[in-house]
C-alpha cells in the first residue's frame, strides 16, 4: 500500500472514529492498528503495542505533568481562588468595568498556579461568573470573558501542553515555562484592551464599598501566600536550582503546607478529593501520551510522516511560510481536536520539517502551544466553551458571539508572534538565558523575496 494512502487511512481512521464519539485515546489506538494493518499486520502484534504504551508514559519529564496537576488541585481546594480575586479586586475592582479587569488578571495569577484553561474555567467561573452578574453585568459576557481570558493558562508556567510538547520534541522544559511569560502578558493585555471597547456599553462599576487601608493591606498580605508559589517555581527554574519535575514536586508541597497550615481550608476530606482528582486528570493525559506514541510508532515504521514532510519540504527555504502554514494547520485542527493529543500527533509528523529550516524548537513550541490553545474556545469540540457554559449557566449560542471578538485577536497575536519573533525571543533571552537559533521576520523575508 503507498504512503499516501496509508496517511488517508490514518486520518480517515482517526478522525472518524472521534467524530462517531470513540474517546481520543482509543481513537489513536485505532488508528494506529488499521494503519499497521495497512502495512501489513506485522506491526500490529500485541507485545508490540504494549511496549510502545509503556514507552509513551515512561518518561522522567512527563512526571511533571501529574505533579502541577495535584499542586493546582490543592490550590483550587485550598482557597487561593478567592485570595487571588480579592487581591486583584483591590486594585481594578472600582473602575467601570472592573470585575472585569478583575477576571482578567484573576486568570493571569491563577494560570500560573494551574496550567490548564479548563481547571482555571471551572474555578474561577464558579465565582466570578455569578458575581459579575450579581453586579448587573450581561451573563454571556461574563461567561464568555472567563472563557476567553482563561486561554492564558496552558501558555503561562506551569504549562500542561508545554511540558508534553517538550517531552515530545526532546526540548527544554524550563525554557518553554520561562519562553511563555511574555505571550502570556500579551495575552493579558490584548484581553484588557477588547474588554475596554466590550465594556463601555454596559460595563458596570463595582457597588462594594471601597476598602479602607487597613482592609486592603490584609487582603494584599492573605494574597501574597498564593501568589508566593509562582515566584519560587520560576526562580528555582530560572536559577538552576530544580528541574521542572522537582518544581512540579516543591509545588505539591507547598501548595499542601500553605492550604492546611496557613489557610486553614484543606480537610482530610479534601485531601481525599483532591487527590482522586488530580490522580483521574493525570491519568486521562498520560494514558493519551501513550496511546499517542503507539500511533507515532505506527505513522514512524509506515513512512507516513515522509509524505508530509515531501508535501511541505518546498516551504522549507522559507521557515516563516514553513511556520504561518504549520500554525495555520493547528489552528484547523483544534477546533476538532483537543490540545494534548493534536501536540502528541503533530510534533513528531513536524519535527523534520522545523529540524530542516532550521527553526528554534523553544520558540516554534511557544507559538505552537498558543495556536494549540485557540481550539479551547472554538467550536465544535471547545472543552473551555462547554465549561463556562456550565458554570455559567448559558446556552453555546448565547456564549459564542461574546468569544468572538477575543478569538479574533488572540488569532491575530498568533501570526504577529510569526512575523516578529523577536517579541519572543528577546523576552526569553532576557528571564532564561536561552538563545534562540536566528529566524526570519517579516522585514528580512520581504527583503529575501525581493532578492529574488
Amino acid at each position: 500500500m503507498s504512503l499516501a494512502i496509508l496517511a488517508i487511512l490514518f486520518l480517515v481512521s482517526l478522525f472518524g472514529s472521534i467524530i462517531v464519539g470513540l474517546p481520543i485515546a482509543f481513537s489513536l489506538i485505532f488508528s494506529a492498528v488499521i494503519t499497521g494493518l495497512g502495512k501489513g499486520g506485522s506491526a500490529t502484534n500485541p507485545q508490540i503495542i504494549a511496549l510502545q504504551l509503556m514507552q509513551g508514559s515512561d518518561s522522567v519529564t512527563l512526571m511533571a505533568l501529574p505533579f502541577f496537576v495535584l499542586a493546582g488541585e490543592f490550590m483550587n481546594k485550598g482557597g487561593l481562588t478567592r485570595r487571588i480575586i480579592d487581591f486583584c479586586d483591590i486594585f481594578v475592582g472600582r473602575v467601570k468595568g472592573g470585575l472585569g479587569y478583575v477576571t482578567i488578571f484573576a486568570c493571569l495569577l491563577f494560570a500560573s498556579l494551574v496550567g490548564s484553561a479548563v481547571a482555571s474555567t471551572a474555578a474561577l467561573g464558579a465565582i466570578l461568573i455569578p458575581m459579575m452578574v450579581d453586579s448587573g453585568y450581561n451573563r454571556a459576557k461574563s461567561a464568555g470573558l472567563v472563557a476567553s481570558a482563561n486561554l492564558v493558562s496552558p501558555i503561562m508556567p506551569p504549562s500542561v501542553p508545554m511540558i508534553i510538547y517538550g517531552a515530545t520534541a526532546s526540548v527544554s522544559i524550563n525554557a518553554l515555562f520561562l519562553g511563555g511569560i511574555a505571550p502570556a502578558i500579551y495575552l493579558t493585555m490584548i484581553m484588557c484592551v477588547v474588554w475596554f471597547f466590550v465594556s463601555r456599553k454596559d460595563g458596570v462599576r463595582s457597588t462594594k464599598p471601597r476598602p479602607t487601608l487597613k482592609q486592603a493591606a490584609r487582603t494584599f498580605v492573605d494574597g501574597l501566600w498564593a501568589l508566593l508559589l509562582p515566584v519560587i517555581v520560576l526562580v528555582g527554574l530560572r536559577g538552576g536550582i530544580f528541574t521542572a519535575t522537582e518544581a512540579g514536586v516543591v509545588a505539591v508541597v507547598y501548595a499542601l503546607v500553605v492550604g492546611i497550615f496557613v489557610y486553614r481550608e484543606i480537610k482530610p476530606k479534601l485531601l481525599f478529593k483532591a487527590l482522586i482528582s488530580g490522580a483521574k486528570m493525570s491519568a486521562v493525559v498520560m494514558f493519551l501520551a501513550a496511546t499517542a506514541q503507539v500511533a507515532a510508532y505506527m505513522l514512524t515504521i509506515s513512512r507516513v510522516p515522509q509524505v508530509i514532510t515531501e508535501s511541505l519540504a518546498p516551504l522549507v527555504a522559507q521557515p516563516m511560510l514553513l511556520n504561518i502554514v504549520l500554525q495555520i494547520i493547528i489552528i484547523l485542527m483544534g477546533t476538532c481536536v483537543d490540545v494534548v493529543p493534536t501536540i502528541l500527533i503533530m510534533t513528531p509528523i513536524m519535527l523534520p520539517l522545523l529540524q530542516a529550516a532550521h527553526i528554534d524548537l523553544v520558540y516554534f513550541g511557544i507559538v505552537f502551544t498558543l495556536a494549540n490553545v485557540l481550539g479551547l474556545t472554538s467550536p465544535p469540540v471547545g472543552p473551555v466553551l462547554n465549561v463556562a457554559c456550565a458554570t455559567g449557566k448559558v446556552k453555546m449560542e448565547e456564549l459564542l458571539p461574546p468569544v468572538i471578538p477575543y478569538y479574533i485577536f488572540q488569532t491575530i497575536l498568533v501570526f504577529i508572534l510569526i512575523l516578529f519573533p523577536e517579541i519572543v525571543t528577546y523576552p526569553l533571552k532576557w528571564i532564561a538565558g536561552y538563545s534562540a537559533a536566528p529566524m526570519q521576520n517579516i522585514v528580512t523575508w520581504l527583503m529575501s523575496m525581493a532578492g529574488k
